[in-house]
């Protein structure tokens, strides 16, 4: 795959069992700095996600831990990307979680295009989110 410039980022897996969030770290590969945290509540989840300075989160498609995180991510950081990840594509779960306010959403077996184009429209986005803003 050739590179699209995608901007180096930290992205935090939260809550994927062992097993889902391999697989989703051999697809984003060495490109960028991948962290597993367990899942807390939405607020720890989001103090986590400060304190490693990260840009992006991918979150399990579990609807009782995301709403909270969602919630905690629209009160406090906006432009914060969060997407969720589910083990086997459900086109009902994918609504849910774009209605609930997830920026994506997407399920094994992870396509590298797909994952790639995840990167570079919400990473570009939050690397440059006062740019958007003023254009909007």
């Amino acid at each position: 795959m050739a590179s699209t410039g995608t901007p180096f980022a930290r992205i935090v897996l939260l809550g994927l069992d062992d097993s889902l969030a391999g697989e989703l770290r051999a697809v984003l590969g060495r490109r960028q700095d991948v962290y597993t945290e367990a899942f807390l509540s939405g607020h720890e989840c989001l103090r986590t996600v400060e304190r490693l300075g990260a840009a992006l989160i991918f979150c399990a498609a579990d609807p009782s831990r995301y709403l909270d995180l969602l919630d905690a991510v629209r009160r406090e950081k906006p432009d914060l990307p969060v997407v969720v990840v589910s083990r086997a594509p459900e086109v009902s779960e994918w609504l849910d979680a774009i209605e609930a306010g997830a920026s994506d959403y997407c399920a094994a077996p992870f396509e590298p295009a797909h994952i790639q184009w995840i990167l570079d429209s919400n990473l570009r986005h939050h690397s440059a989110p006062t740019r958007y803003r003023a254009a909007g």
